[in-house]
């Protein structure tokens, strides 16, 4: 295993998604993509398996990137058992709690989302998404809150970034 100075970063479907169609397109900011492929080599950020197919269905340039070979080290496989069990009490959680309406209790077992999760606890790592803690929400089952009840970190792609001290700098002799 790969010496790390601190806990793995695992990836939501969201961070892939904002970052291709706004902010990081790959024709505007290829450095990030780069950056991401050569992270995951070192094995501090993943994403996992149930997130790549949700990228796959879209059928886009960042389907394309993500079924590419060399992402292999980006998608981790979440078969392992220790996973699956925390899957198990992810979903429980969600299920048990009134809080949430049942069809927002349907789309998260559903998705990669519990999946996430599960990774995130197995692994100690910080859940990296754009979605937001919302304390009184009932029509969806936003990942912030499932962070809060089973003591995951979770912050945004920026704060990531940040954090790695990623600079992606502009370099004025291109043009």
């Amino acid at each position: 295993m790969t010496d790390r100075s601190g806990p793995p970063y695992v990836l939501d479907t969201n961070v892939f998604i904002e970052a291709h169609k706004r902010y990081y397109a790959f024709d505007i900011c290829p450095g990030f993509w780069g950056w991401l492929s050569h992270r995951s080599t070192r094995s501090d950020i993943v994403s996992i398996d149930r997130v790549k197919e949700e990228i796959v269905g879209y059928r886009d340039a960042l389907s394309e990137w993500a079924k590419d070979p060399a992402r292999e080290d980006l998608f981790a496989d979440t078969t392992e058992q220790a996973v699956s069990d925390a899957y198990k009490r992810v979903i429980a959680w969600v299920d048990r709690n009134p809080q949430f309406q049942p069809q927002a209790k349907s789309e998260f077992a559903a998705g990669a989302d519990g999946w996430l999760m599960a990774y995130a606890i197995v692994h100690g790592s910080v859940l990296v998404t754009h979605e937001v803690y919302e304390p009184g929400i009932k029509k969806a089952v936003k990942i912030p809150n499932v962070c809060e009840e089973f003591g995951v970190r979770c912050m945004d792609t920026f704060a990531m970034l940040r954090q790695l001290q990623v600079r992606f700098d502009w370099n004025a002799s291109v043009i």
